[in-house]
């Protein structure tokens, strides 16, 4: 008996090493990507082999009218939706020879009315494991191609700016708040006109693509109106006016998703100021060279774009300091709606009081990677659009690469 098992044993090894070369083939590797850790990637390496070898001990041990075949069995289900088709062949193979080599071993007739049941229960439902493996990896086919669509549809409504846009350093993040999701209704862009590098930060209510859709009205018509509008006043009323024209074109706001959020800047071009007109949006800030950090609150509130029919005042552009080596950090209210644990929301002020960056990525991605750690590994809850403008002090940049981002 000691020999019999150390040869099941030995043969179960062999063929966990095999299962393993399958796994790490061609088609496999995005599945064990989706289970994140290395931990559970070896677990499902190895779980048919563990279940094939269960079954073996298990057929050994009991008297001969308790049977292994289910565990036999059950051992091509659980590779169906992780393996290649391969893999899944060879394992619905090993469980069938298993069953048939402990039928040999203990001379059971193999062509007994119960053993051939078995047999047949092995094999019929191997042929389902095939099929559903078939069905995973088709769907997974889909899923990838709708992914690639969506980022395709994303990206080309919302390109990433140019790391340097008139003399300005420039970074831009979109975080989407599920992974693999790229379509959702944070916008930025930036452009250099004749008045100086002009920007928009926004959030239109609501997700997919008739968000999507807003987010295209809302971008096209800052481009053109960044443009031609001689003040940041001009340009916020021809956002509203795209809104609403969209909106009537569609049977009302509510229809094409009721608003945006937004907040309008222009640095003008040999000027230490930056101009902003705030619609609702969360409050830039400002973060000098020193480390200090201040949030540039309108004197006014204003109603978000798109609500003027609810209320109507005049745009008014407020103006603010914008010295050397200071950065301007904007983002949507991803950033601000992040919770952790206990429930407390995510302040970008007070996180980053005191910090010093290396350019605009390390800021945006050290704050990724804080939100991280301040939600326990969950990230926002929501879409997060983060942009960075930094204005350079040439030759002073290198010393800061040996600053920590976070403790």
């Amino acid at each position: 008996m000691g020999g019999r098992d150390r040869r099941a044993q030995e043969g179960a090894g062999f063929w966990a090493d095999e299962k393993a070369g399958f796994w790490s083939g061609a088609g496999t590797g995005r599945a064990g990507h989706r289970l994140g850790r290395p931990t559970g990637r070896r677990l499902v390496r190895i779980l048919p082999a563990v279940v094939i070898l269960a079954g073996v001990v298990f057929d050994l041990v009991t008297p001969a009218r308790i049977t292994a075949a289910p565990l036999f069995a059950a051992a091509p289900l659980v590779a169906a939706p992780f393996y290649p088709a391969i893999g899944t062949l060879l394992v619905a193979f090993a469980s069938l020879c298993a069953e048939l080599l402990l039928h040999l071993y203990t001379d059971s007739p193999v062509f007994d009315p119960a053993a051939l049941t078995e047999l047949l229960t092995v094999v019929v439902v191997s042929v389902l494991a095939m099929y559903i493996n078939g069905v995973v990896r088709r769907s997974g086919q889909r899923l990838a191609s709708a992914r690639i669509i969506a980022e395709t549809a994303q990206r080309a409504v919302l390109p990433r700016p140019a790391e340097r846009i008139g003399g300005l350093r420039i970074a831009a993040r979109y975080e989407a708040a599920q992974e693999g999701a790229f379509i959702g209704g944070d916008l930025f862009a930036v452009q250099d006109t004749p008045y100086g590098v002009r920007l928009v930060v926004g959030d239109v209510r609501g997700k997919g693509l008739e968000a999507v859709e807003a987010v295209a009205v809302v971008i096209g018509s800052f481009r053109e109106a960044a443009e031609q509008e001689s003040s940041l006043e001009g340009v916020a009323q021809r956002l509203e006016r795209a809104l609403r024209r969209e909106g009537t074109r569609r049977d009302g706001l509510d229809v094409f998703e009721g608003f945006t959020t937004a907040v309008l800047a222009e640095i003008p071009h040999g000027e230490n100021v930056v101009r902003l007109l705030n619609r609702g949006h969360p409050e830039p800030l400002l973060m000098c060279e020193n480390g200090a950090v201040r949030m540039l609150a309108p004197t006014d509130p204003a109603l978000p774009l798109g609500m003027s029919d609810l209320g109507a005042w005049p745009d008014r552009a407020e103006e603010a300091a914008y010295p050397d080596g200071a950065t301007l950090l904007f983002y949507t209210d991803g950033l601000t709606e992040a919770r952790d644990n206990r429930g407390a929301f995510y302040v970008p002020r007070e996180r980053l009081d005191g910090r010093i960056f290396h350019g605009p990525d390390d800021l945006l991605q050290a704050l990724i990677d804080d939100v991280r750690v301040h939600t326990g590994g969950t990230g926002s809850q929501d879409d997060m659009a983060l942009l960075a403008v930094s204005r350079p002090i040439e030759g002073q940049l290198d010393w800061r690469r040996a600053m920590p981002a976070f403790p």
